[in-house]
């Protein structure tokens, strides 16, 4: 019986043991421990792996030129460099000085054997205050005049009447001797042309840069005329070859008519003194006087100035 008892204390010892809280606690404090370890133990093993990782992308970046491996980033790295140059915006020439500094010495050197070049002279050129639009301008000046005149070499070559002739001087497009071969047959003039065998009376015509819109100059070149508002040297006095009575409408068909008509009119004639008759015209005379009597028509009108000034 006490060996029952005894027993059976045991087992309530035994239980008590087991149901200590002290017991339950060290128990849990020891697996907590555990955890905490493996979990630390978890920790560095992860830390480790990711150091290592960052290690080798260092060395080696994804998709950069020194990975041997495909990689998932090497496409896109790839990609994006070959888009680049391509959604690169175009960069701002730079000033003829920073163009003079760039480069090593030998290309330096080379440039400034060389010369500036053609872009390099144009921004020198904006940069005193030049401009570029007086030669496009001139250009284009150049352009109208010679379509107008090759026009208008077509319109007399169709003349039926053969009113007047052209040839060029030096086969320049800008510079004509035009033969007038008929006046009035009414008038004395044209009487003295058939006498002394004239066949034409001869002018010349230089045509400026900005014809049609500006007149050109003409001049009797033969033979030597009287009266008719034709002056010394053989310039003609006639409005509408000045800038203030000139039309770009007008035609050199239409000058040259309006012309034989002032000779006409101002009772011209050929002149036949001995001596007098012989002697040309010459263009610096026609200018110098082309340009007087200009002078003196913006002054007083195109009425017959007073006696006082000639």
């Amino acid at each position: 019986m006490a060996t029952l008892l005894r027993k059976i204390g045991l087992i309530r010892l035994h239980n008590r043991d087991t149901e200590d809280p002290k017991h339950h606690h060290n128990h849990r404090g020891g697996g907590g421990q555990q955890s905490a370890s493996l979990r630390g133990k978890g920790g560095a093993k992860s830390g480790g792996h990711k150091q290592q990782q960052q290690q080798q992308q260092q060395q080696h970046p994804p998709g950069g030129a020194g990975d041997a491996s495909p990689g998932p980033g090497k496409g896109k790295g790839k990609r994006a460099a070959e888009l680049a140059p391509r959604d690169k915006p175009p960069q701002p020439a730079a000033g003829a000085a920073g163009a003079a500094g760039a480069g090593g010495p030998r290309e330096r050197a080379a440039g400034a054997r060389a010369g500036p070049g053609p872009a390099a002279a144009a921004a020198a050129a904006v940069a005193a205050g030049g401009s570029l639009v007086p030669a496009a301008r001139q250009q284009h000046c150049t352009q109208v005049r010679s379509r107008r005149l090759m026009k208008e070499l077509q319109d007399i070559a169709r003349l039926s009447d053969r009113f007047i002739s052209v040839e060029l001087v030096d086969e320049s497009l800008f510079d004509w001797n035009v033969k007038l071969h008929q006046v009035d047959k009414d008038s004395v003039l044209w009487q003295d042309m058939k006498e002394t065998n004239t066949e034409f009376i001869l002018l010349n015509l230089t045509f400026p840069d900005n014809f049609p819109f500006s007149p050109p100059f003409m001049r009797v070149l033969s033979p030597r005329l009287e009266n008719g508002y034709v002056l010394d040297g053989g310039a003609i006095c006639m409005e509408l070859l000045t800038p203030r009575g000139w039309s770009s409408a007008y035609t050199v068909e239409a000058v040259m008519r309006q012309f034989a008509a002032s000779l006409v009119k101002g009772q011209g004639r050929i002149c036949r003194k001995a001596g007098k008759s012989k002697k040309s015209f010459s263009r610096k005379e026609a200018e110098a006087t082309f340009k007087s009597l200009v002078k003196t028509h913006e002054k007083y009108g195109w009425v017959t100035p007073p006696v006082s000034d000639g």
